[in-house]
């Protein structure tokens, strides 16, 4: 018998409440987990699993041929620690609210844990749990040596003021601060679904206040703003790594003969659900490489044009008017979900959760879908997609940019020097000095502007784009090749790799009690 904290949800509302019961896990688990808020069941049947089922569902199917022991499967499936916390937030002179938040930490077989914190209306327990489990399996797949962790805070920051927003950050970092779920070796939060470098420079500050003797306090959260210790590349590494990783599914033989694809991303078309960070990113690197963005989704209307919409006039048209409506000549989908049901060549589902279920997945007409958001196909869904020959490129693989350049930040903290300061002139020098061996050699001198371009020495962000590219590479051809071993999707070949990693580290450490 354990003390277990559950969240109690009125079928399809918001109204929660947080009881305490003494209970079994396995009697109140399925309970608590398989809870899901009206928003993401618009595109799922009743008996479809939620969120956390449905990422209990993929590791289950990836367990059974893992070649894993029961003991270690059971010891990675399960969440180590949930922090759930209930503060009063003044609001104005006569005005407090409840501020619900959370935070989960999936695993720590690799310390400090990782995963970013999101403000949501709809923010629950599941989501949460879901979302650090997704976590610890993305950070093995990529070999970022992180365990996984997630939090949330149940607010729609619409609905504040910058000021409140301040107040209620710090409130919750307070909290983190006094359980022990945040520190540079301990857990590592970052920006996610409506938090961005401002909340994480309030989230760091906080900290720092906590732990004034920390010299390495601002490694206790990424995402931060350049001028608070962040790292060039980060804002904008999530869209890339969905880029890099289509990319090189696009160059796979048997990914060509399965979609009747050249290899090149030139010329493709492609869909976007979701205008955020990672969508608008995303969509701007397939952009200026070639390929045709023909839809964009949002939460209000979707735009559509199938001769390729301009990213940039569209981003700036929605900052200015707050939405697509009346973009130039585009298509405006009142119901935005229905963009995803337009052919194309590839879909990119980079909003919400459970927004590709049984009741629209035999309407998808994409040959390759890549999940930039977490969690966007429910596990019918996916075999159904699997079944008729489309590749499903996993979030766990496809999204990880983040966590990687993440990780990246994370070092920068730590070792408290930008990244190419020690070594870029040094590098410049000596290309310098190869170049002008190679023109006398050649009897040909170089314009000053070839000479620069080629001893330029490489700066921040352009050494965080190479090892994003490389460990995006290096993870998709470890998908690929397992996916052939095994004889199945990559989204169980990318589980086995994470379940075989992980294992292996808690099997060598011979960590106590497992």
């Amino acid at each position: 018998m354990v003390a277990t904290t559950l969240l109690r949800r009125t079928p399809g509302t918001l109204t929660s409440a947080l009881r305490l019961h003494r209970v079994t896990a396995t009697a109140a688990t399925p309970f608590a987990r398989f809870l899901s808020t009206p928003v993401t069941n618009h595109a799922c049947e009743d008996r479809e699993p939620g969120f956390l089922g449905s990422v209990e569902t993929f590791f289950d199917r990836a367990a059974k041929i893992s070649g894993v022991s029961e003991k270690n499967l059971a010891a990675i499936r399960a969440v180590d620690s949930v922090l759930s916390v209930k503060f009063p937030v003044e609001i104005d002179e006569k005005t407090h609210v409840i501020i619900e938040g959370y935070r989960a930490q999936h695993s720590r077989h690799r310390l400090p844990c990782k995963g970013g914190i999101r403000f949501s209306d709809e923010v629950d327990l599941q989501e949460v749990e879901a979302l650090a489990s997704l976590m610890t399996y993305k950070c093995a797949v990529v070999d970022v040596p992180f365990g996984g962790a997630k939090g949330g805070v149940k607010l729609d920051p619409k609905k504040f003021t910058p000021a409140q927003l301040e107040r209620i950050t710090r409130r919750y970092t307070m909290e983190l601060c006094q359980k022990n779920f945040i520190g540079p070796g301990i857990d590592v939060p970052a920006p996610d679904v409506g938090t961005g470098p401002r909340e994480m420079s309030w989230i760091m500050d906080t900290y720092r206040q906590f732990n004034p003797q920390d010299v390495n306090a601002a490694g206790c959260v990424t995402g931060k703003p350049i001028s608070q210790g962040g790292v060039r590349g980060r804002n904008e590494a999530t869209g890339l790594g969905v880029y890099y990783g289509v990319r090189e599914f696009l160059q796979f033989k048997e990914v060509q003969k399965m979609t009747g694809l050249s290899g090149e991303i030139a010329g493709k078309s492609v869909i976007v659900q979701g205008f955020g960070n990672v969508g608008y990113w995303a969509a701007k690197f397939f952009h200026n490489n070639g390929a045709k963005i023909i839809g964009i989704g949002e939460h209000d209307v979707s735009a559509y044009d199938p001769n390729g919409l301009d990213i940039e006039a569209l981003f700036k048209h929605r900052t200015e008017k707050g939405s697509f409506r009346g973009f130039g000549n585009a298509e405006i989908i009142e119901d935005p979900i229905k963009v995803i049901e337009r052919e194309c060549d590839i879909l990119i589902p980079a909003a919400l959760e459970r927004q590709i279920g049984l009741k629209n997945v035999k309407n998808i007409k994409a040959k390759i879908i890549g999940e930039a958001a977490n969690g966007p196909i429910t596990p019918d869904a996916h075999d159904y997609l699997v079944s008729q020959g489309k590749v499903v490129i996993p979030d766990l693989l496809l999204n990880a940019g983040g966590v990687t350049v993440s990780y990246f930040e994370w070092l920068k903290n730590l070792s408290h020097v930008r990244f190419g300061r020690m070594s870029r002139k040094w590098e410049e020098a000596g290309k310098s000095k190869l170049l002008t061996l190679v023109e006398e050699n050649a009897g040909r001198q170089l314009t000053p502007q070839e000479r620069r371009a080629v001893i330029h020495g490489a700066e921040e962000h352009e050494l965080v784009y190479s090892g994003l590219e490389d460990t995006m590479i290096g993870a998709c051809e470890e998908t690929r090749t397992t996916a052939a071993l095994k004889k199945t999707d990559f989204r169980t070949a990318a589980i086995v790799n994470a379940i075989h990693k992980i294992s292996t580290v808690t099997t060598q450490s011979g960590q106590m009690f497992l």
